[in-house]
Parts: C-alpha cells; structure tokens; sequence
C-alpha cells in the first residue's frame, strides 16, 4: 500500500507539522510506502500555466512527480490550516496544477454532460484542518465551506469515494495536552484507515 501526504503550512513548528510528521510516522509503521512533501519547504509554485490549462502533461518536473505519486498512492492525505475558508494558496496551486487532466480524471470532448471520466475511483481521500474559529460558529456562520471543497468539489469530481476529515480547534487556545491528544487521535485514525483500505484491496 503507497500513501501520498501533503502539507502546506509555512511555519515549520506550526501544528500541522506535528500532524504530518505523526501521519507520516504512523503510516510507516504500518508498513505504508510514504511519499511526503511539505509545499512550502520544497518550494513548490502554485502558479498554474497556460499550458497546463489543457491535457497536456506539466512540463514542471516537480509536478509531474507529484502526479505521479498521487496517481500511484492508495491514500491521499492533505494536512492545511483554515485560511477564510479555504486553503492556502500553496494548497489550492497543488489542487490546481496535480488534480487535473491528464492525472486525477479527463475531460474528452465527447464527454455527456460535461461529466468528467474518473481516474481515481477506489483511492481514500483524508483531510487535517486546523482552525482558530469555534465549530457552532463554522459550521452555522460560513458553512463549514472546507468540507464542501474537499469531499465533493474535489475528492467526489475525481470519483474519490471513500473519505475522512478531521478539524482541530479552536488551536490558538490549546494545551500542550489538548495537542498531544489530538496527535494521538491522528495516530488512531490512521491505523484505522490503513486497516479499512487494506481490507477493501483482499
């Protein structure tokens, strides 16, 4: 089993860093073959092209390793702060340039509808968000607007079925304890995961 672990952050001890250093380790542990990129770190530009705007390949070489490690991976983890809603630009640039034809789904010209043809159906699609906003107010104010955007915009368009997300909140207020806690609950999602994806491949 391959997994793929993106994070987007640019402070290095920022609390999604713990969780994807805990996500990657747990993942080894289960004997899961690890591709992780930090997007900041490894300088990665969000920018998409005009000539990535067809179905073309990336002539990026950085993209078209990531693509590749996505198209290959059983488990797609994305680990990003809640930015007004949304995720990071470095987050939605990677959406824009990797989640695309030719790699996540394909846009033939006779495709009925508009409808994509999916490429990455049986694949699990895990979201880690932190937030500094209280849940009553995210989920009654704006909508919890992150869910949409990842469970249906992205993973559900691309025939990513299977999926699982977690926010931590409210983080600017939290414990050393709290943090370790939540760390631990990654841990736990992680097993059950790699458990769940295992028996769907038998």
């Amino acid at each position: 089993m391959k997994a793929s672990v993106i994070l987007a952050h640019p402070y290095k001890e920022s609390f999604n860093h713990a969780v994807f250093n805990r996500v990657c380790g747990s993942l080894a542990e289960c004997g899961v073959a690890v591709r992780s990129h930090d997007l900041y770190a490894e300088g990665f530009d969000p920018v998409l092209t005009g000539s990535e705007l067809g179905r073309e390949p990336s002539s990026d070489p950085l993209v078209r390793q990531y693509a590749d490690e996505m198209m290959e991976s059983d488990l797609l983890f994305f680990i990003h702060p809640n930015w007004w809603g949304q995720p990071p630009a470095m987050m939605k640039g990677y959406i824009d340039r990797i989640i695309r034809p030719p790699y996540a789904y394909d846009m033939p010209d006779d495709a009925p509808g508009g409808l994509p043809v999916t490429t990455m159906d049986g694949k699990y699609g895990i979201v880690y968000n932190t937030s500094n906003t209280a849940e009553e107010r995210e989920n009654n104010y704006f909508g919890d607007p992150l869910e949409l955007i990842w469970k249906q915009c992205t993973f559900g368009f691309c025939g990513i079925e299977k999926f699982h997300r977690r926010m931590f909140r409210i983080v600017s207020d939290s414990t050393e304890t709290e943090r370790m806690q939540w760390l631990e609950t990654v841990e736990s999602d992680v097993v059950r995961i790699v458990s769940e994806a295992g028996k769907g491949r038998s």
